[in-house]
């Protein structure tokens, strides 16, 4: 697979390291992992001992100094040697950035530097059961403790990744806002909270799931969960009222989803990338009659095909993450939409070629792709299905009315 010419001589160095680290590791070692029910912990640690995993975090934190544009790279090519991890998207590049860009001195001491070397990490919590895709109708609710002047939290999660193997989890909630003159207006607006993984009142239950991957995915319940003042991200003890943090509450939550569109694309390349990879090694060394089926029209233009859809989604994703780490924050969102969508597409329609390429192969543990057909469908359907993205474009990109 080429090198994007757009990138520095820097980011080619850091994609072909990465590579390398791949691997050395591969598919074996992530199918191993998954079957055995354990985690990447390994290929974690050497990640980070190598700097890759908070390359994107500051560098006064023990992070690279970098942006979203290297922690893209550091995960798509992870993804092409067969190794995805999820958890790249939700720790260093969701929380990481969050708590870079808007969380107090104090919080920033206390979470990037383990971060951005591996030793901590973080979950995000947004998604509900009857809320879905509508974030207006999240129910998770923060009110003030009268007594402590922290804040008691009450809500349920589904779908959140990697709750067991995390030292906290972000919990998306909704404060009561208050006007200009101390009143409250009834309105509830969303708002970010480090909340421990063992604060009393915060439960996990794991989902079960067809899906191949180390990650688990939990079920969360917050029942009365205190929490201190200086829990919300941005208020902490420099802001007594808790107001800097629940004034920035919505940048901040947009501060996360942004990346992490950016980085399901990153995740859905590598996952496209590395199967398209087995398809045409297949494709050009098996024989049925006198020519490898790679130089039949009827092989070698799907796969074409979806090396084309590949490169597309790619000069998307690299435009988004530019734009972000630009700080356009409105123009990354509308590209990182896009970029989400395209590698989505290709992921699942390379994967699915790959096992046609295959045939009966392509169903086989010894090959490894019939299990990354589940896999694909995570990035049409996570973190925002295709649908609301189409939305998205049809309103803001091209001045449709809304339907809802």
């Amino acid at each position: 697979m080429s090198t994007p010419v757009i990138e520095t001589e820097e980011q080619q160095a850091l994609r072909a390291a990465v590579a390398a680290l791949g691997k050395r590791y591969g598919r074996e070692y992530f199918t191993r992992v998954v079957a055995e029910g354990k985690h990447t912990d390994d290929l974690w640690a050497e990640a980070a001992k190598l700097g890759y995993l908070g390359v994107n975090l500051p560098e006064e934190y023990g992070g690279g100094g970098g942006g979203i544009t290297e922690l893209a790279i550091v995960l798509e090519e992870l993804g092409a040697a067969g190794c995805p991890l999820l958890m790249l998207v939700v720790s260093p590049a969701i929380c990481g950035t969050v708590i870079a860009r808007f969380g107090t001195e104090e919080q920033k001491r206390q979470w990037l530097p383990g971060l951005a070397d591996g030793s901590r990490k973080m979950a995000f919590g947004i998604t509900e059961p009857d809320a879905g895709s509508n974030s207006h109708r999240i129910t998770t609710t923060a009110r003030r403790d009268p007594e402590t002047g922290g804040w008691i939290l009450n809500g349920r999660k589904v779908f959140i990744s990697g709750v067991d193997i995390a030292d906290a989890t972000l919990i998306v909630g909704r404060t009561e806002a208050v006007s200009d003159k101390g009143a409250r207006t009834g309105r509830l607006k969303p708002c970010l909270f480090i909340v421990p993984r063992d604060a009393p009142g915060f439960s996990r239950t794991p989902i079960t799931m067809e899906l191949a991957a180390p990650e688990k995915q939990f079920e969360l319940v917050l029942d009365d969960v205190r929490l201190p003042a200086d829990a919300l991200v941005g208020g902490g003890a420099s802001h007594a009222s808790g107001s800097g943090g629940e004034d920035t509450g919505l940048l901040q939550l947009f501060a996360g989803l942004n990346p992490e569109r950016i980085m399901t694309a990153a995740f859905a390349l590598g996952m496209a990338r590395y199967a398209l990879g087995r398809a045409v090694e297949y494709a050009r060394d098996r024989q049925v009659w006198k020519v490898p089926v790679g130089a039949h029209q009827a092989i070698a233009h799907p796969l074409a095909q979806c090396h084309i859809d590949i490169e597309l989604a790619r000069l998307m994703m690299h435009k988004a993450a530019h734009l972000y780490d630009s700080g356009d924050d409105m123009g990354a969102g509308e590209a990182a939409n896009m970029a989400k969508y395209a590698a989505g597409e290709a992921a699942v329609k390379t994967v699915d070629q790959a096992v046609h390429t295959l045939g009966g192969n392509g169903l086989t543990a010894e090959y490894g792709l019939a299990s990354m057909i589940t896999a694909a469908r995570v990035a049409r359907i996570a973190p925002v299905s295709r649908e609301m993205i189409l939305n998205f474009v049809s309103h803001q990109s091209l001045g449709l009315p809304k339907s809802y």
